[in-house]
């Protein structure tokens, strides 16, 4: 969410989101909805979950416990965020490597008016599908709806996805890149070589299979992928930050150079180049995200840095005499 303000309001249900997007149209907007962690609905007959957004996967999982046990493995799955709103925000790909888009059957979001709409693929399909791995930009999630039969056949194929990841490094500053299965060695063989030359030393790698979709707007997963997350140690140096994201731009390039790409949640370490390689959809995203936000009330860090890099704010140069 924003971190605009010092002090994010909190809102623990639906009037009270209403209540802080209305009660200041022109003032930008801090949440917390943390308290938004309910389950609201288990229709079994559909296989259906409505869970508040803010709720975790452990939340999930306590729901289903003695109907779907299987899905208790929802709260260790590791390329999922610790909760439902992040995790459709980012599509992340769930246990099977296939991006939550096709685990989801309905969103209901906040807009910067003050408007709770409910988003499917039959209804607001458009909201649907700039929500959905929009990264937070078009609304704040209130409640998603999930397809409990298909995150089941998601645990049964997870396997497959799993099978090349060793154990991940605990330390160290790490990238997260996309790279097609047919070019993962020779990827790999330049990330090495090129954190050799930096003097970087490479702690761990971690692969999982990823899945296309063909839903969401903001599309990271246009093919199949190996998801590659490397982790690296920069150094404890004074430069440590800026060394660190000058070798995650170079392993996006070498991504890139693959037929790759990295996830949208790395933008904010791309050059303004790299972005418009990876995600050439992006500038149209911001600009359709911008219709149900035209203040920019609701913007975050993601949103404003790809403005500003995709479309930099003029400046005047004035001569003194």
């Amino acid at each position: 969410m924003l971190a605009t303000l010092p002090l994010p309001a909190r809102a623990a249900s639906a009037p009270d989101l209403r209540r802080l997007l209305r009660q200041d149209p022109d003032a930008p907007v801090a949440l917390d909805a943390s308290a938004l962690d309910r389950v609201l609905r288990h229709d079994a007959p559909r296989g259906l979950l409505e869970v508040q957004a803010g709720g975790g996967w452990r939340t999930v999982a306590a729901a289903l416990e003695q109907t779907r046990p299987r899905l208790g493995g929802l709260a260790a799955t590791a390329t999922l965020p610790a909760t439902v709103g992040e995790s459709v925000a980012a599509n992340a790909p769930g246990p099977d490597g296939v991006p939550l888009v096709a685990h989801v059957e309905a969103l209901t979001v906040a807009t910067a008016d003050g408007e709770l709409r409910r988003a499917s693929r039959f209804a607001n399909a458009e909201l649907f599908r700039l929500a959905v791995g929009g990264q937070g930009a078009i609304g704040i999630f209130y409640s998603v709806t999930l397809r409990l039969d298909s995150l089941e056949q998601s645990f049964a194929r997870a396997e497959d996805a799993a099978r090349q990841e060793p154990p991940r490094a605990a330390r160290g500053d790490s990238a997260c890149l996309l790279v097609p299965p047919g070019a993962l060695q020779a990827f790999l063989a330049d990330a090495r070589a090129y954190l050799d030359q930096r003097r970087a030393a490479l702690l761990g790698v971690a692969i999982r299979a990823t899945r296309a979709e063909h839903e969401s707007f903001l599309r990271w997963a246009v093919r199949d992928y190996a998801r590659v997350s490397l982790a690296f140690d920069a150094g404890a140096t004074l430069g440590h930050c800026v060394r660190a994201t000058e070798i995650r731009r170079a392993l996006m390039t070498l991504a890139l150079e693959r037929g790759g790409g990295f996830a949208p949640a790395h933008c904010v370490d791309a050059t303004r180049e790299q972005l418009a390689a990876a995600y050439p959809t992006l500038a149209e995203f911001l600009a359709r995200a911008r219709r149900f936000d035209p203040a920019g009330r609701l913007q975050n860090h993601w949103a404003r840095h790809c403005r500003r890099l995709l479309q930099p704010e003029p400046f005047e140069v004035r001569w003194e005499r």
